[in-house]
């Protein structure tokens, strides 16, 4: 797609789409929607195959289309385990296909992608994007923040990606902005899987480092959320690189020691119940991987997301 304004109308960006954008499938082999105001979808997927905000290997604009293809090995009739009931029984999905922008002008890429994130969230439907570099979940924010209030963020990271200063597109600085704007509830926001440094002195969330993590495990990490989150409305962001590189070798910045597949899959889960608003999962690069290891998490990661918002409602 080409973006959309608050109508669901296109906003076109570049006549020639660029070669990694085009849509080969959908996620889960859902039904492809152009008329996002229009559509009777629960939840929109998503794709900005953006990475002009890295500052490491870059390679995240081939994201939506690796975890796009890794999800055909998902799709299953019927209940999916661990769950006792079939997706599309309790939700309706539908891909709106990548945001398109002008190479070289990034904030063609924001515009859009606010436009097509308007249109959803201002819709009643729930997005779920896949990136691109993470700095694409700054655009994302402010739209959801648009329509329910300052968020509470649930952060799956090995950075906190809230530093000051360089770019204004720099996929390592989004949170600080966030702050800035207001965007996010800070006193009920919690970053997991930190293992970079970062100034602990004023440090805006709670955070849950990968050692800590690991060493509280899964469940009580879950519960460190939910007492820190409470009824607030919820985005999560993932960034892949919060998996250790034995499960997520395929992104641009790999840092050792983090959270397995396993962790994160039964925290995500874990997140049934909570006023979950939105999604992302980013930094997914596969041209790093041998074996679509990384797509398959980011694509397994986004479906377990769906379930605990179909199990929430």
């Amino acid at each position: 797609m080409s973006g959309a304004d608050s109508g669901g109308n296109s906003v076109t960006a570049n006549a020639d789409l660029a070669i990694y954008a085009g849509l080969g499938m959908t996620f889960m082999q859902c039904p492809v929607t152009r008329d996002i105001s229009n559509s009777d979808a629960d939840v929109i997927v998503l794709g900005v195959p953006f990475d002009m905000a890295t500052s490491g290997r870059p390679g995240a604009r081939f994201g939506p289309a690796g975890v796009r293809a890794a999800s055909a090995n998902l799709v299953w009739e019927g209940a999916r385990w661990p769950w006792d009931f079939a997706l599309d029984d309790r939700l309706k999905v539908e891909d709106a296909g990548n945001v398109d922008f002008k190479h070289g002008e990034p904030q063609t890429m924001v515009d859009n992608l606010q436009a097509a994130v308007r249109a959803i969230v201002g819709s009643g439907k729930t997005s779920l994007v896949f990136g691109g570099d993470h700095f694409i979940a700054l655009p994302v924010i402010r739209e959801v923040a648009a329509k329910h209030g300052p968020l509470a963020l649930v952060h799956f990271d090995a950075h906190t990606d809230t530093y000051d200063g360089g770019s204004a597109y720099d996929h390592g600085t989004l949170f600080h902005h966030a702050v800035q704007e207001g965007l996010l509830d800070t006193e009920h926001s919690i970053q997991i899987g930190i293992r970079t440094a970062y100034e602990t002195e004023n440090h805006p969330f709670e955070v849950i480092d990968a050692a800590q993590a690991n060493d509280l495990g899964w469940a009580g990490t879950l519960e460190r959320i939910k007492q820190r989150v409470g009824d607030k409305p919820v985005y999560v962001s993932f960034d892949i690189d919060a998996l250790d590189p034995a499960f997520a070798p395929g992104t641009g910045t790999p840092v050792l020691a983090g959270l397995t597949s396993d962790f994160a899959l039964k925290v995500i889960r874990g997140l049934q119940g909570l006023n979950l608003k939105g999604m992302d999962v980013v930094e997914v690069a596969p041209a790093y991987d041998h074996a679509e290891i990384t797509s398959l998490a980011g694509a397994t990661l986004a479906l377990e997301f769906l379930y605990a918002l179909a199990a929430s409602r």
